[in-house]
């Protein structure tokens, strides 16, 4: 624990230096000040640089850009690789991890070894990776890089160590799974071929055992040539020369047959008897033509040949279309006897794979299930069903149904939110789906012990919202929300959206939320705010519509010696404690764009409309257009339920609604809050010309410090230097900086609005783009028949504060240093039945001074975070107590004060890729991590932090992920993760019967040791392929196990594990041994049977 007590000499005391070797954080001395000295502060801070630790904990969403799909069908778990290197492992609802290849090389294939639970995965920087999937976090325990050949395919037999790797020169490899070396044995390609083939067969497609004989295996190449070698004999069995290019190959379980598909959409089937020529070949998406001809088909890029037991084969293919059917949409055709069924999808089509009972290749299939993995989703339709309905999906898969514009992020909810958006959101679901269990239900997961409420809100392109429950590390979907409803639809080609926002005039910008009262404003991409009311019950609703004006005038000269109000609006109660609800008419314009003034970019439903349970749209408002001009994109908006009321800005100014009234109370530029207190001496506010800032200092009446204009400067010129582009939806989008100033954040709180103020009243803190904030105090009644027809009267402008950048965030401590919460009210149900001895009357909560600022004295702590730096303001005498200078070379993008470990920091998010963390009030660096490389605008977008030690972001278009910078969690993540690997039994392989086994070929006796092992083969080239040993040994299992507890449950599974195998092996002898006795006896009786008949007797 460490004291901080105010030192009252005149000084403030200086928040201790950066972390070292980080030159992006510095600290400066607190600035002087004469104001009234307040009575000591003495807080205890906890939080030390030991609570923090940062680690992703889990990944959201469907994989971006998917490459590859592999299964196994013991464990039941999915993977599916990505062109950036990723691979995503699925099993049963909450087993989800991701793992990331260092190299960032696109995953080309991906292979599990059945059962054993481990993966190996092919990228494009020619290099097999081997996977470790016994513990929670996946690491990678061997690589294999090849230097001078091309990987194209591999293949892994069930239950073998050896990895047929095939190469873009045609030969094939052999690679041991367990050490990761090359084998000596190599099947060359043109001794595959015959020798007087003159030309290359081109890279291997396909590598796959033969199912009646594990010592053949069948090649095919990309020209069309098929062979199959025997492996014992070194030589070709068999080679088939087909005009066509092949894609795929897929054998009859009896190992007699194969089908392949070819790149003129036909299907062809061999028979082993007669390879000279195919027995049967189909076009079955080409019809004849009046020619005679076939239409030309486009290729089938996979098939899958799988045999049931109680009806005909099924025959799965992807593509295959005649090239006519222009527009058509990728396909998955499904051949069963002589039914054919097209499945037509919304994406194309990345890669499908049949699911099987069985993982024997020489057994008869049994497929249940297809899982199509497309571009952008990942469908799983049953098979066992004639009409093949898909499964519904416990994934959520579609974050990205509409691309995410913004999120929002809140742990520790009211624990009645999520069950009550869920019963809401479910009678939305749709239907139709397979009753049956989803199929991919491998891996153990339990609800953890630190588990608590959270949601995540992500706003869309198209207009919608979507509420997530993200308790306990998974993503549910809760509700679903359009508020394009709201509006008419705009017609095609006309409308004044279309001059703003051409393809997405709902697209959400941000988002704002109280849990409590359950009210949720939504701002949108076209200048307009849509406020929501939770409901349990449906009702018919008009919804009220306000029109603003918001718009710097061209002409305005100001100086700081007029205090008179910008001619835009004209009005003089705007300063003055009388509401103003009317905004005033627009100046008449002779421009020739005078249709398109004073109109907003949307059309409200001016009907009454019957909205359902939920989410009720209850007020509108709108930015209207100015003398030809859009309306300003808003950049900031807080909203109060205890107050009533709805604050939001943007580079024109600032405007205040009563919602309860519906009613505007301010409508003003950001200039004419300042009042006479305006820090900056301005000679023009134009916004169509550049704004002259006069040289040398100004007196600040209201802080009593010189600030120079150097400090406060418009970072316009350092953020070109950055290479990333200036833009955020909770701060400054589209605002050229030399010329507006913009409302950058907004806090309604309880607050001082001068010095001399004994008690707190509600407050608004605005802070602009030039590092400007000014404090607004207000009146508010406080009954609610008062509050529903007085008018709450908005006081002239109160405190001035000065910081270095942009302001993006405000929070409020006690005395204590304890975070004190917005006033909120109470939900309640506006439509529920009114209950006549029960009348429904506002419940207020923290409306007036909380109990502990009561006890310790008056004031509070106001925490004020830039893009530059943080300071701590002691109101009401406003002194400056801490102040830190976050960074110099880079700037702050998001800044949120939150609770961790029972306590309250400043956490900080950089766009140099700076994760930090300061304590609070004394903004003590605790950690910064260079975290997160920026690499585009979406993470700058979408990150948030969470109390609790939790932030997430868009890591793809696709894809949220979840971050702690908590130790706490960090530690406990191991608990929460689902487990990949459950001890099953391999299931025993049928009995094929003494005779099919005698002459069906003896496939049991292949070893493959004896070939590939390094006494018969020799060792590969070194020069071909390089060892790399994995960092997933024992970190690995450092990571997994975590202190002798772990240690421990690992050796007892490790021992259960050798225990079920020796019990197995112990079964098998034993059956062995009975077998032989039986065998011994029937031959002993057929010996004295026989042994005194002639031969001729037989």
């Amino acid at each position: 624990m460490k004291k901080f007590r105010k030192v009252l000499d005149g000084l403030t005391t200086s928040s201790p230096g950066g972390t070292i070797g980080s030159p992006s954080c510095g600290s400066a001395a607190g600035t002087p000040t004469s104001a009234p000295t307040p009575k000591d502060i003495d807080i205890q801070e906890t939080l030390v640089a030991e609570n923090f630790q940062l680690c992703k904990t889990v990944r959201h969403g469907f994989p971006y850009q998917p490459t590859a799909l592999a299964f196994d069908p013991v464990q039941k778990i999915l993977a599916i690789g990505s062109r950036t290197g990723g691979v995503r492992i699925l099993g049963r609802p909450g087993v989800d991890c991701y793992c990331q290849h260092e190299s960032g090389a696109a995953v080309l294939q991906l292979q599990f070894l059945i059962n054993e639970g481990a993966l190996v995965s092919a990228c494009a920087d020619d290099t097999l990776h081997l996977w470790n999937l016994r513990q929670r976090r996946p690491a990678v325990l061997h690589s294999l890089k090849f230097n001078r050949e091309r990987i194209t395919f591999c293949h892994l037999p069930f239950q073998s160590k050896w990895l047929y790797v095939g190469t873009e020169r045609g030969n094939t490899h052999i690679v041991n799974i367990e050490s990761f070396v090359l084998s000596g044995y190599v099947i060359m390609w043109n001794k595959a071929i015959e020798l007087s083939t003159k030309t290359h067969p081109g890279p291997v497609v396909h590598l796959s055992d033969s199912p009646k004989d594990e010592g053949k295996l069948l090649i095919g190449f990309e020209s069309g040539t098929v062979v199959q070698w025997d492996l014992r004999g070194k030589k070709a069995d068999f080679r088939i020369y087909y005009d066509e290019a092949i894609h795929s190959v897929s054998w009859h379980h009896e190992g007699k047959q194969f089908m392949c598909s070819h790149s003129d959409g036909s299907l062809t089937l061999w028979n082993l008897r007669n390879t000279t020529k195919p027995f049967q070949v189909t076009f079955p998406h080409g019809k004849i033509q009046k020619d005679g001809r076939k239409e030309s088909c486009k290729p089938i890029l996979k098939v899958e040949y799988k045999t049931s037991r109680n009806s005909e084969p099924f025959v799965v293919f992807s593509g295959g279309l005649s090239y006519d059917k222009a527009g058509r949409r990728p396909t998955l055709t499904i051949m069963h006897g002589k039914a054919i069924t097209v499945l037509e999808m919304d994406y194309p089509i990345v890669e499908f794979m049949v699911l099987c009972d069985t993982p024997y290749n020489n057994e008869v299939q049994e497929p249940y299930a297809v899982v199509v993995l497309l571009e952008k989703d990942l469908i799983v339709v049953d098979l066992t069903q004639s009409n093949f309905p898909v499964f519904e999906n416990p994934y959520p898969m579609d974050v990205h149904e509409s691309p995410v514009t913004c999120t929002a992020y809140f742990a520790d909810c009211p624990p009645d939110i999520i069950p009550i958006l869920y019963s809401i959101g479910a009678k939305h679901k749709k239907t139709g789906y397979s009753q049956k269990e989803w199929p991919i239900s491998g891996g153990t997961w339990t609800l953890g012990s630190h588990t608590y409420p959270e949601i995540i809100i992500t706003g869309h392109a198209d207009g919608s919202i979507k509420f997530w429950d993200a308790s306990a590390i998974t993503l549910q979907m809760l509700y679903k929300l359009k508020t394009s409803k709201v509006f008419e639809k705009p017609k095609p080609g006309e409308g004044r959206a279309a001059d703003l926002v051409e393809e997405d005039p709902f697209a959400v910008q941000m988002v704002s939320w109280c849990p409590q009262s359950r009210i949720f404003c939504v701002v949108g991409i076209s200048a307009h705010i849509i406020l929501y009311r939770f409901s349990k019950y449906d009702a018919n609703t008009q919804i009220v519509s306000l029109d603003v004006r918001l718009q710097c005038e061209s002409d305005d000269v100001i100086t700081p010696s007029e205090n008179e109000n910008n001619p835009c609006f004209p009005e003089p109660g705007s300063h003055s404690p009388q509401p103003h609800h009317q905004y005033p008419a627009s100046p008449s314009s002779g421009t020739p764009e005078g249709n398109k003034d004073s109109i907003p970019c949307l059309k409200v439903k001016d009907r009454v409309v019957r909205v359902p349970p939920g989410y009720q749209a209850e007020l509108v408002i709108q930015l209207l257009w100015v003398d030809g001009e859009p309306p300003q994109q808003i950049t900031t908006l807080d909203i109060n339920s205890a107050y009533g009321l709805l604050a939001f800005g943007n580079c024109s100014g600032l405007v205040v609604v009563d919602y309860l009234q519906k009613t505007i109370l301010l409508c003003m530029s950001t200039l004419d809050l300042y009042g006479a207190a305006d820090p900056y001496q301005r000679l023009t506010r134009s916004p169509r010309r550049n704004r002259q800032s006069t040289s040398g200092l100004t007196e600040l009446s209201d802080n009593q410090q010189s600030i120079d204009m150097e400090r406060s400067k418009s970072p316009t010129s350092e953020s070109r230097e950055n290479s990333f582009s200036r833009s955020r939806s909770s701060s400054v989008s589209s605002i050229d900086r030399d010329t507006k100033e913009a409302i950058t954040t907004l806090q309604f709180g309880e607050s001082y609005g001068r010095k001399t103020d004994a008690l707190p009243t509600p407050c608004l803190w605005v802070g602009t783009s030039l590092g400007v904030v000014v404090v607004i105090p207000m009146s508010i009644p406080t009954e609610q028949e008062e509050r529903m027809e007085e008018p709450v009267t908005i006081g002239p402008s109160g405190v001035v504060l000065l910081l270095k950048g942009s302001v993006l965030r405000f929070g409020f401590l006690d005395c204590m240093g304890g975070l004190i919460q917005s006033p909120h009210e109470v939900w309640r149900d506006l439509n529920a039945p009114e209950d006549p001895d029960r009348p429904r009357r506002r419940k207020l909560i923290n409306f007036s001074p909380s109990s502990s600022q009561d006890t310790c004295g008056e004031g509070h702590l106001a925490v004020v975070c830039s893009e530059r730096q943080a300071k701590v303001f002691l109101m009401p005498s406003q002194s400056c107590l801490f102040v830190h200078n976050i960074t110099e070379s880079s700037f702050v993008l998001r800044a949120d004060v939150v609770s961790v470990c029972n306590s309250v920091c400043l956490a900080c998010f950089c766009a140099n890729g700076h994760i930090m963390t300061l304590s609070l009030p004394s903004l003590r660096p605790l950690v910064n991590v260079n975290y997160l490389p920026l690499t585009d605008m979406r993470i700058a977008r979408t990150f948030c932090f969470t109390n609790g030690g939790q932030a997430l972001y868009l890591s793809s278009p696709t894809e949220i992920q979840r971050i702690t910078y908590s130790q706490e969690m960090c530690d406990n993540l191991q608990e929460m993760l689902g487990e990949l690997f459950t001890p099953i039994e391999t299931p025993e392989a049928q009995n094929r019967g003494f005779l099919k086994g005698f002459f069906g070929g003896n496939a049991h006796t292949f070893d493959r040791e004896e070939l590939f092992g390094e006494a018969a083969a020799g060792k590969g080239s070194r020069s071909l392929a390089q060892h790399i040993p994995g960092q997933g040994g024992m970190e690995g299992m450092k990571v997994a196990a975590s202190g002798v507890v772990g240690d421990l449950a690992r050796a007892r599974i490790a021992l259960d594990e050798r225990g079920q195998r020796l019990g197995e092996l112990e079964d098998r002898t034993a059956l062995m041994m009975t077998s032989a006795d039986t065998f011994s006896k029937h031959a002993h009786e057929l010996m004295l049977k026989c042994k005194d008949k002639k031969w001729y007797q037989f």
